[in-house]
């Protein structure tokens, strides 16, 4: 079973949820999971929990290179690229801007030289690891490649490895928004945690963001409220309803998960009171999930 963790803003606490919940369920609940990082452009469960990435692995993407002695310079490439990735001289000299290349390949396709004048290459565009953790369970994290712009390939690739090395539960925390890389990560779960916080308007608004994606892709609806006494519950409370989504936790702003999250350790093991709220919430997640993975 999969389940995933997300949130409409960034900054709203998602990866402390999920990095809380997956210790819960593993240290207090005996569930066998793997937790999987996929927001690749700013990965920080492992910081969380701390540990330091492990076992890492790139992860590469096709871009063409051209053989100048077999082009004819027709321009077909240049034509076919959505990305606007291949342009070309007066004279039909093809040049790649390998930044907006998205690896689609449809330039080797077209290509009309018999062996073709495209020949196949590839770059890092990012590197996916897999951390042991101190926790009972592994940590798979998708890391982009500074200054690369296609993200989705790398949570392809970070998914795939954690679904290859997964044990029991699978566990996403995906990137803010509702873009195609969250609705990437989160495809296949059969339970959506929304992580929000009731602060106008960009609270509200992503809140009804990610309740529209959970209602379109059909997949049962959470919510976690975090910082809570910063705002309108009542409005969250709203919206949840609207779309048929349960609110379960309540988190109020408190200096000791600031704390905790300087210190990399995960505050649901701690005496705090705050600990009793995510003990809750995996008590809940193992309720759903029959008590078993």
């Amino acid at each position: 079973m999969q389940i995933a963790v997300s949130g409409g803003k960034g900054g709203t606490g998602k990866s402390t949820v999920a990095t809380n919940l997956a210790v819960a369920l593993r240290k207090i609940g005996g569930v066998k999971l793997t937790l999987a990082d996929l927001d690749v452009e700013a990965p920080n469960d492992h910081i969380l929990l701390g540990v330091e990435l492990a076992n890492e692995e790139p992860v590469n993407q096709f871009m063409p290179r051209f053989d100048y002695s077999k082009c004819t310079k027709c321009r077909k490439c240049a034509e076919v690229c959505e990305e606007h990735a291949i342009v070309t001289l007066k004279d039909g000299t093809p040049f790649l801007m390998p930044t907006l290349c998205s690896g689609c390949r449809a330039c080797e396709i077209v290509c009309p030289v018999p062996g073709g004048a495209i020949q196949e290459a590839f770059r890092v565009i990012g590197h996916t690891y897999v951390t042991p953790t101190p926790y009972g369970f592994t940590l798979v994290t998708g890391k982009l490649r500074e200054g690369e712009e296609r993200s989705m390939p790398l949570v392809v690739a970070a998914k795939r490895r954690a679904e290859e090395v997964r044990e029991g539960l699978l566990m996403v925390d995906t990137a803010a928004g509702t873009g195609n890389t969250v609705s990437k990560a989160v495809e296949g779960s059969k339970l959506l945690i929304a992580v929000t916080e009731p602060t106008p308007p960009l609270g509200i608004h992503d809140t009804e963001l990610i309740l529209q994606l959970g209602k379109l892709m059909k997949i049962p609806t959470w919510v976690v409220v975090n910082r809570s006494d910063l705002g309108d519950v009542g409005k969250v409370r709203e919206l949840a309803e609207k779309y048929g989504a349960e609110i379960v936790a309540e988190i109020p702003y408190s200096e000791n998960i600031v704390k905790t999250y300087v210190e990399g350790k995960p505050i649901v093991l701690t005496d705090y009171p705050e600990a009793e709220i995510f003990t809750g919430l995996a008590e809940r997640v193992a309720e759903f999930l029959g008590g078993g993975e």
